[in-house]
């Protein structure tokens, strides 16, 4: 195999990554709170052939040698923050962040052993619901995602709204609760929804269900996530909006600006394999003569 078709062969192997990437932001361009991925690539190789000594000649300037790579690979898919544009829903129980922030979720999970385990895993979409507890017993509802997983809050505790109330969440995500039957009395305060600031969104896993986690190898969450509280956000105001629902921060011309590059350098390294191919059959056929 010559370098023309190393080279294009590694090079179309991460193009198809890159494409697969393009691919997944376009799929989710309707997805509620979805951040695009964007793709980082490196040389594989890059070794430096020595020109034979007769090409040194009286006057030349160029260097003899020069530069042969092999491929670039992709080195890295970093999720994009950026906020999305905010859709007014109407729906008190839907709710948006403003800054570079997550929900902090508990989510419901089956082991290999088929037992349920609980894990703690992080999501833009704020589309929430109210659901009953699982102790028949218990008249409270729960605050919690369309799939059923818990909102925590600042407490570490899932968000717990009395029957019969109706909620008010302020921008620092403080709950209040109202009582329906008792329109005078004062609201009360239920909980806070847990937030975490975004450090590292580099090292952030995907899960599918538009919900986020973080490497089993992990020694310190708060260089990837930081807790938000009172203090810091000053320094990073990271709010929400009730009633709101955040739209991905996906454009689909940008997007479809990406798929057609990644398209044309996929053809173009095609076909300089398939010239490669040609070439190594023509000097074999000469070879056979």
């Amino acid at each position: 195999m010559n370098n023309s078709m190393i080279n294009s062969s590694v090079s179309m192997h991460a193009l198809q990554q890159k494409l697969d990437l393009v691919a997944n932001n376009i799929a989710n361009s309707n997805t509620t709170g979805y951040k695009r991925r964007e793709a980082s690539f490196q040389d594989v190789l890059t070794s430096v052939k020595q020109q034979p000594n007769g090409f040194q000649k009286l006057g030349r300037l160029s260097p003899l040698g020069y530069n042969q790579g092999w491929g670039a690979k992709l080195v890295q898919a970093q999720l994009n923050m950026a906020q999305g544009s905010l859709q007014a829903t109407g729906n008190i129980l839907d709710v948006a962040v403003e800054g570079n922030g997550l929900f902090e979720i508990n989510s419901v999970i089956r082991d290999a052993n088929n037992n349920l385990t609980t894990q703690t895993v992080w999501t833009r979409n704020g589309s929430f619901q109210l659901s009953q507890s699982a102790d028949p017993a218990d008249p409270d509802l729960f605050l919690m995602t369309k799939e059923g997983n818990y909102v925590m809050g600042t407490d570490d505790n899932p968000i717990r709204i009395p029957e019969n109330h109706t909620i008010k969440i302020e921008p620092n995500g403080t709950i209040m609760a109202s009582d329906d039957a008792d329109k005078t009395a004062p609201p009360i305060e239920v909980g806070q929804i847990k937030m975490v600031r975004v450090i590292r969104p580099q090292l952030l896993q995907q899960l599918g269900d538009n919900l986020y986690n973080l490497p089993a190898d992990v020694a310190n969450r708060e260089e990837i996530l930081q807790t938000v509280d009172a203090a810091n956000n000053l320094v990073d105001p990271i709010t929400v909006r009730q009633g709101f629902l955040e739209q991905a921060n996906v454009t689909l011309a940008d997007e479809m600006t990406d798929l057609l590059q990644v398209q044309k350098a996929f053809q173009l390294n095609s076909r300089a394999v398939t010239s490669s191919d040609t070439m190594m059959g023509l000097a074999n056929g000469l070879r056979n003569g």
